[in-house]
């Protein structure tokens, strides 16, 4: 197939085109290169991927741009993983993150639906899940409230998705990442930033008493999702969670990343910050039915992989 990855060169993007390399399809990548963090390590993300990629320098907010990208490439299918990542600068600039996560998933549905692409898949979150107290989450409970813009961005992404499988017949597929990590892991999020700090000697931050719990999730099982998702035959629209199955405390958290760099943590204990959720549990069932999906790397594996990354 010939594949638009928008997004491509970050940390989940960079590791699907991979996979999806691999799998013998073609790849263009759309991204921006945007500063939020630094771009050198996106271009380095994309270097080692070979000549094998067509790379397209745009913003997925410009309309004019996003249709001369699909006017010169027919795509069989969009994996859409572009997106204004994170909950707490959603909360500082939430205007940034309506534009980008719902306008510009928009504009890429209308394109793709404009050139006859057949399968959509997109990047949502675990955030979607909000206030809901049943755990593990499945992909059938009602979303009554988010807790941050970004979730509200995701949960509308997944909605706008819908519309276009209802009304045009595109066959899309949305999956909800669960906290993911591994090699490349981008250096804002809390694995890379707490190995990064305890190597250097200086304090992590610490939100709330470290009882808050996630479903973390390897970035290579994500990968097999994905590639789950572009062979899907179900239903024209549908819903994944992707996750390890698993919760891991942040106490432990970070206890397995002291024991990876044989380093003991300094930790700064904070306010619990607003718009984080308490847990995120993944029912995967759905997945491991229909999709074939099956999360092998577990926290006290996935660390060590980490550090190991990290070290070299």
């Amino acid at each position: 197939m010939e594949i638009l990855v928008t997004g491509g060169a970050g940390f989940i993007g960079s590791h699907v085109c991979r996979g999806v390399l691999e799998a013998g399809h073609q790849v263009t990548i759309l991204d921006d290169f945007n500063d939020f963090y630094d771009p050198a390590i996106k271009r380095a993300n994309v270097a080692r991927l070979g000549g094998a990629v067509r790379v397209v320098e745009g913003d997925i907010r410009d309309t004019a741009s996003v249709d001369r990208i699909f006017a010169q490439t027919h795509f069989d299918c969009v994996v859409h993983i572009a997106a204004r990542a994170g909950v707490r600068p959603s909360v500082i600039d939430p205007r940034l993150y309506v534009e980008t996560n719902i306008l510009g998933t928009q504009t890429l549905l209308a394109a793709a639906q404009r050139t006859g692409v057949e399968r959509f898949v997109f990047a949502s979150s675990s955030s979607v899940y909000g206030l809901t107290k049943t755990v593990p989450f499945s992909e059938s409970l009602a979303l009554p409230q988010t807790l941050s813009p970004y979730a509200a961005t995701k949960l509308a992404g997944e909605h706008l998705c819908g519309n276009y499988a209802h009304l045009f017949g595109m066959r899309v597929v949305c999956l909800r990442f669960f906290t993911v990590y591994g090699p490349g892991q981008r250096p804002d999020l809390a694995i890379h930033k707490f190995t990064h700090a305890i190597y250097e000697g200086r304090h992590i931050p610490q939100y709330g008493d470290g009882s808050s719990r996630r479903d973390y999730t390897y970035v290579d099982d994500i990968v097999q999702g994905v590639m789950g998702a572009l062979r899907y035959a179900g239903p024209t629209f549908d819903i994944f969670n992707l996750g390890e199955s698993e919760t891991t405390s942040l106490s432990d958290l970070i206890r397995e990343i002291e024991a990876a760099l044989g380093k003991k943590a300094l930790i700064e204990r904070l306010p619990e910050q607003p718009g984080d959720m308490p847990v995120t549990s993944a029912d995967i069932s759905k997945a491991r039915s229909l999709l074939g999906y099956n999360p092998t790397t577990k926290i006290p594996e996935g660390i060590p992989k980490f550090v190991q990354w990290y070290l070299q």
